[in-house]
């Protein structure tokens, strides 16, 4: 008998399907401070796998495989899904990203919840959220300002 429940989910690492892997990973590095942790390529060229670490988190990328049914984003079709990072300075990662070649959703600004907060896209269709916490705020305060904001309607987040 062993402790470890068979159904219990020990880590997540989100994963990245990008149509160029290779510039996809030096832009991480050049926007984000991400440092390859290791990758295989095929002889082709393309990345079947990378891992790269973002502090202490793993993010995997790899090269679209359309014929295993694995897609990037295209600029037509949003990815449903954000990475949000959370960073000492939202302010600097922001500028050091749009450097690098993100795309501006939204300025740095205070949200409700307790952070400085902004918005870019990569240049391969994938959503970041960046983050540095300015607060401590308790869920009830949280809610009683995300029920304020709807009440002014100044959504922004």
């Amino acid at each position: 008998m062993t402790d470890k429940q068979p159904h219990q989910i020990t880590e997540v690492f989100p994963y990245l399907r990008t149509r160029d892997a290779s510039a996809a990973i030096d832009f991480y590095q050049r926007a984000f401070g991400a440092v390859e942790d290791f990758r295989l390529t095929e002889p082709g060229g393309r990345i079947g796998h990378a891992e790269l670490k973002f502090g202490a988190t793993t993010i995997m990328v790899s090269d679209e495989y359309p014929e295993y049914g694995i897609h990037a984003p295209r600029e037509s079709t949003p990815t449903g899904s954000a990475t949000h990072l959370h960073v000492q300075d939202v302010d600097a990662m922001t500028q050091q990203a749009v450097d690098a070649g993100a795309t501006l959703i939204m300025e740095p600004a205070d949200q409700f919840y307790g952070e400085r907060a902004a918005k870019v896209q990569d240049p391969f269709g994938h959503e970041w959220l960046l983050g540095s916490q300015i607060e401590e705020v308790s869920p009830e305060e949280m809610q009683r300002r995300f029920n304020a904001m709807f009440e002014t309607g100044e959504e922004e987040c």
